[in-house]
């Protein structure tokens, strides 16, 4: 029987069909009981035009993972999550290869969630930090 881990991250992947996501070709791989972790190919179509990782791909990734946790951690069938603020800081850059997310819940509140999101390269070094604020708001009925 398939574990809920592994539900969990069926429900993320499927989920992104047909989304940005699904065009950045970004996989949630692990979910904790506080933390969504997520890998995007670094390729030519997501390069800035002198051959590295463009810095609103690695944006999108953070908002994409942090938003997604928000979305599993919250009840999906009463809140729509928005991501309200994103701050980056990219501190290397990346030609090829993945980049992975890992975004772990700093401050869950009754509609506002903050979550940290790390970014790394094939070698588990740190080429972003960011910080995601979401908004759980009651879906209209």
């Amino acid at each position: 029987m398939e574990g809920y881990k592994e539900k969990i991250l069926k429900v993320c992947n499927k989920s992104s069909k047909n989304t940005m996501m699904e065009t950045l070709e970004i996989e949630y791989t692990d979910v904790g009981t506080d933390f969504l972790s997520a890998k995007m190919p670094v390729t030519s179509k997501v390069h800035q035009p002198d051959g590295v990782l463009h810095g609103g791909a690695m944006v999108a990734l953070a908002e994409s993972v942090g938003s997604m946790a928000s979305y599993i951690f919250l009840d999906a069938q009463k809140f729509a999550i928005r991501g309200i603020e994103i701050s980056a800081n990219h501190v290397k850059s990346v030609r090829d290869g993945f980049v992975y997310a890992k975004a772990v819940l700093l401050h869950k509140g009754r509609t506002t969630q903050v979550w940290d999101i790390k970014i790394t390269n094939g070698e588990d070094q740190l080429v972003s930090i960011c910080k995601l604020t979401t908004i759980a708001l009651p879906k209209q009925k």
